[in-house]
């Protein structure tokens, strides 16, 4: 049985997130970045133009949300469990599941944001946090410690990772509110997690990839799901890893699918006001093409 944890007044990270009890809505109206007209995709009315707020904006962001965001403990086998971050869209049909991976920062408030969003265009967002039970303690402003998070992140097993990433997904997709498909996205060491995934899990119907390294071309031959894969221009350490990957995927009759965005540099998305104006620019492209695939693949029978 699934225990889900409501925002508390006692709990600073959800106090941080301005976290209402009992609705899981925020208070006022909702903060949309770049807004324009409204599309209606299945039974949700979606705010065309919108994309996730930069880190400096993210708790603003999820203070401002009126969708229902609350925090859930999943099984994943084995006596363990990871907690998630889940947000429901506000629409009147079954929505498809869309994980998303944190960075090597773990789960922090722009994440959170992140899932906002996609709740906000459609989805049932939910963004374990792969550092559950890894003991790491909370920064003044109720965020994982930076430096104890990519310690911990990489002392983690990727059997564990995608073991329970398998399990938020078959959470997600029996809610009465979920279809049975589900996507993952993820950023930096989470981007290089979703294209893992896409590799161990022949049940996930669609990928999106940020700016992560690519995982060996020798790996790629069970993948089924297809990959959208997002990069900085100016990640060449990133990049290098993106043409063998590109090959090995074209001969193996794979989709794959590259955008790199001149003068972005890494975790664009995250720090869009890095770059002179780059990487907000490279983030108004990105995140309407991440809506696309997601829609093409979770919704349009692609």
């Amino acid at each position: 049985m699934r225990e889900r944890i409501r925002c508390t007044l006692g709990l600073l990270l959800l106090a941080a997130a301005g976290c209402s009890p009992g609705s899981g809505s925020g208070d006022g109206e909702a903060v949309v970045a770049d807004g324009g007209g409204t599309a209606a995709v299945g039974g949700a009315a979606m705010q065309e133009g919108a994309i996730p707020p930069g880190a400096e904006d993210a708790v603003s962001r999820l203070r401002a949300s009126p969708r229902h965001g609350e925090w859930a403990v999943i099984p994943a086998g084995a006596g363990d469990s990871v907690r998630a971050w889940v947000v429901y869209p506000e629409r009147s049909d079954p929505a498809p599941v869309v994980l998303v991976v944190h960075e090597i920062y773990g789960l922090t408030h722009w994440v959170r944001a992140v899932a906002d969003q996609l709740a906000a265009d459609g989805f049932i967002a939910i963004a374990p946090d792969l550092l559950t039970g890894a003991d790491v303690p909370a920064d003044p402003s109720a965020e994982p410690d930076p430096e104890a998070a990519v310690r911990a992140i990489r002392e983690l097993d990727p059997a564990d990772v995608h073991r329970r990433l398998s399990a938020a997904a078959a959470w997600g997709t029996a809610l009465p509110a979920a279809t049975d498909r589900y996507g993952i996205i993820g950023f930096c060491w989470g981007g290089n997690v979703a294209f893992e995934h896409a590799v161990r899990a022949p049940e996930l119907d669609a990928s999106v990839v940020y700016y992560g390294p690519s995982p060996d071309p020798s790996s790629l031959a069970s993948v089924r799901a297809p990959v959208l894969g997002l990069y900085a221009g100016d990640d060449a350490r990133v990049n290098a890893t993106v043409p063998p990957v590109q090959s090995a995927m074209r001969e193996l009759g794979k989709v794959y699918e590259v955008r790199t965005y001149d003068g972005a540099g890494h975790g664009f998305l995250r720090q869009q006001n890095g770059r002179d104006g780059a990487n907000r620019a490279a983030s108004k492209a990105a995140w309407p093409e991440t809506v696309r695939w997601l829609r093409t693949y979770l919704e349009g029978g692609g």
